[in-house]
């Protein structure tokens, strides 16, 4: 399975990306839209992404978020409880067998694996 889909990042390109990926597991949507939101929220609307969900040789699966920006890296920080925003890598973290960035001179992209639907992740790896 692979899946690539050229966008620019805005609000309204968040339910966009729910529609492309509706035949996937709720974790897999919940996961590419928290990414493509972090980039609305860090770096602006209107940043060009590429969101890519492809499977792995193990069985799970990768969620993809490159944008142009390889300076704005995520930091995974604690929400207080009565904060409006600020939950998304926490969502991934809590969610992925294991989450990181990996940045090029240009660009970086945000991932995360998921384990199989229905399948229990081994011991996640952090």
């Amino acid at each position: 399975m692979t899946f690539e889909l050229d966008l620019l990042a805005t609000p309204k390109s968040v339910p966009e990306l729910r529609h492309h990926l509706r035949a996937l597991d709720f974790d897999v949507l919940l996961c590419a839209t928290e990414l493509l939101t972090n980039v609305i929220d860090h770096l602006g609307e209107g940043t060009p992404v590429t969101v890519r969900v492809t499977g792995t040789p193990h069985g799970h699966t990768r969620v993809e978020v490159t944008d142009p920006d390889a300076r704005v890296l995520p930091v995974l920080l604690p929400a207080a409880g009565t904060a409006e925003s600020g939950r998304g890598l926490a969502l991934i973290d809590a969610l992925a067998r294991r989450w990181g960035v990996d940045q090029g001179a240009d660009h970086k992209t945000v991932w995360c694996e998921l384990a199989a639907p229905g399948r229990q992740s081994e011991v996640p790896v952090r």
